[in-house]
């Protein structure tokens, strides 16, 4: 498990989220050791990622537009057993030209069990390539932009 870092003692803390995703943990997500495996944590990462932008990014942008995942690194705190629930929380890190950075905590039986960091990028549907984000999405996505202060 993972020690102590900025990442973790900045995301680990469920007030700082105001977006939350529910899941429910599978038997089949069972390793072998009997907790949930650390290649379940990316999807549940994911669905938390899809419901954020959908909810919130995807009004900012044209429909057509795409989000394309370019770095995750997640930081595994905890086990999680089965069977239970698990809540992912959402969050901007960083709003760049065409980027931005999500951060994001996984929390089961009131604990936080992992916390990741992605960077998605904004595409043009047509070309394929970084597109930058219209101006006013600065505006509309501020009230949801946290920020450590040592970041």
């Amino acid at each position: 498990m993972a020690a102590d870092s900025a990442l973790a003692g900045f995301l680990n803390e469920r007030a700082r989220f105001k977006s939350w995703t529910i899941d429910r943990l599978r038997m089949t997500d069972i390793d072998y050791q009997g907790h949930i495996n650390n290649a379940v944590h990316p999807v549940l990462y994911t669905s938390g990622r899809h419901d954020f932008i959908q909810r919130y990014l995807r009004p900012c942008v044209a429909q057509t537009d795409m989000f394309a995942l370019v770095k995750i690194t997640i930081e595994y705190l905890k086990e999680m057993r089965y069977p239970g629930d698990v809540e992912v929380g959402t969050l901007i890190r960083r709003l760049g030209g065409s980027s931005i950075t999500l951060g994001q905590g996984m929390f089961n039986e009131d604990r936080c069990v992992a916390v990741a960091e992605s960077v998605m990028v904004l595409l043009d549907p047509v070309t394929r390539r970084a597109k930058p984000w219209p101006a006013a999405a600065a505006a509309q996505l501020a009230p949801l932009m946290i920020a450590p202060a040592s970041a």
